[in-house]
């Protein structure tokens, strides 16, 4: 399969997120079109995108967003059209996105993979990722509960 790795345009918003819905990896408090919105083409992070084919007419197969915050990378929304799974693009896309990191200078790289998705943590094993034991706090800064 040809494909191409390059960040998403900003009229590719809904075929992104699609792919994340597709991907069970929405839940009801995250807005998918608006975390493709806040981090499309930023200095500190962006969402990339591999292509079946060129720009002009690739169907959108694989995303990762990618980001730092000055200290560590990050990888969110990596997902693979679930037709194509187990192919290798999964590994190709997170490769895009460590070397979106490295040519930033970020030296680590880091996911969080929700409990009730599991079955990528050998995904990520087997790409070097490792279970970093660690207590994940947060706070929404909007007024949600």
């Amino acid at each position: 399969m040809d494909l191409t790795f390059e960040p998403a345009l900003a009229d590719e918003e809904e075929a992104v997120a699609s792919l994340w819905r597709e991907c069970g990896l929405t839940v009801p408090y995250n807005d998918p079109a608006a975390d493709f919105r806040f981090a499309l083409g930023r200095e500190a992070s962006d969402v990339l995108v591999a292509r079946e084919g060129g720009r002009q007419t690739g169907r959108i197969v694989a995303t990762a967003m990618v980001g730092h915050d000055g200290h560590r990378g990050w990888l969110y929304y990596v997902a693979v059209a679930p037709a194509l799974q187990g192919k290798g693009i999964g590994a190709q896309i997170v490769a895009a996105g460590e070397e979106w990191l490295k040519a930033r200078g970020v030296v680590k790289v880091q996911l969080l993979v929700r409990e009730t998705n599991t079955s990528v943590v050998a995904f990520y094993e087997k790409l070097g990722f490792e279970i970093a034991p660690r207590v994940v706090m947060s706070k929404w800064l909007d007024g949600r509960e």
